[in-house]
């Protein structure tokens, strides 16, 4: 061992140890303190809005200073024990899980269909999911709503996890066929060889190889339904029923707006999603196919 440690500092290696090498442990600090700047500075606004929770509203707005001095809980025990935020939390919970769950299944069923088969059905579903795309949703809402008054599910979280399904589901498509597309062919062929029906290959083959492109897709659906505020505000009009982004638009009222109430329900609001990117981030780094096929 000692003999090693040796010839480390013996002349052959001294080039290595040269100004080359320390050019490049400086490059690697210099590249690590910008990354840490940008993160900084993107995340500044979350950051400001995070610590200025624990201001009342008068210290924001007499304050000049952006950060706080002056501590306090104040607003999180107003949000707790007079307003209903745990309830819009629970809504906007139950809702995106719901529309993500919906979401994945029919993209997951979709895609794998559009990246394994091929015929003239397919090609023209594949050509409409871009004109869907482009289609704006604001045009259909009048005619939604008063399809789903008729049926008596306003105020009903059924309508809203539709359309947030629907609205996703293009774009969740074409993600979880191109992910479907990267997966070997070679894996189906030889899972039928051994006895598999094609939907025991999609479940106990494709599926789990496809857990990084599943785990974006749900993110992206998740962050969607957990934070749109259109389509909630139209639907869910009690305030049992409202949503996170809707219920917290009581704090803005006419003449004056509740802003160490707001800033701490919008810090609360975004523990849900901090927990998620926890629990995925693993999906996402993993790879898909490595060592999938031999040869």
């Amino acid at each position: 061992m000692r003999s090693h440690l040796a010839d480390l500092h013996s002349p052959k290696f001294a080039s290595i140890r040269g100004p080359k090498f320390v050019s490049i442990r400086g490059s690697k600090w210099l590249l690590l303190g910008v990354g840490l700047v940008i993160v900084f500075v993107v995340n500044f606004p979350v950051l400001t809005v995070a610590l200025n929770s624990f201001r009342t509203t008068e210290n924001i707005l007499s304050s000049r200073n952006i950060l706080p001095t002056e501590l306090t809980l104040a607003n999180y025990f107003y949000i707790n024990s007079r307003t209903h935020f745990w309830t819009f939390l629970l809504n906007s919970g139950a809702v995106a899980l719901g529309s993500t769950g919906l979401g994945i299944v029919l993209a997951a069923l979709a895609g794998f269909a559009l990246s394994r088969f091929r015929g003239a059905i397919l090609v023209s579903y594949n050509q409409a999911l871009l004109i869907v795309q482009m289609f704006p949703l604001i045009l259909a809402i009048i005619p939604l709503f008063i399809f789903f008054r008729q049926l008596n599910l306003v105020n009903n979280y059924i309508p809203v996890i539709l359309v947030y399904t629907v609205t996703q589901l293009p774009f969740s498509t074409w993600m979880l066929r191109s992910y479907f597309d990267s997966v070997p062919r070679d894996l189906d062929d030889a899972a039928k060889v051994d006895g598999c029906s094609g939907f025991r290959v999609f479940v106990q083959i494709i599926l789990p190889l496809a857990a990084p492109g599943i785990a974006a897709v749900a993110i992206f659906s998740f962050l969607f339904s957990y934070n749109e505020f259109f389509i909630s505000s139209i639907f869910l009009r009690d305030e049992s029923r409202m949503t996170v982004p809707v219920g917290i638009q009581s704090f803005m009222q006419q003449y004056g707006t509740d802003w160490g109430s707001l800033m701490a329900s919008a810090t609360l609001a975004m523990v849900p999603t901090l927990i998620l990117f926890l629990f995925v981030q693993k999906f996402l780094i993993a790879g898909a196919t490595a060592g999938a096929v031999k040869g």
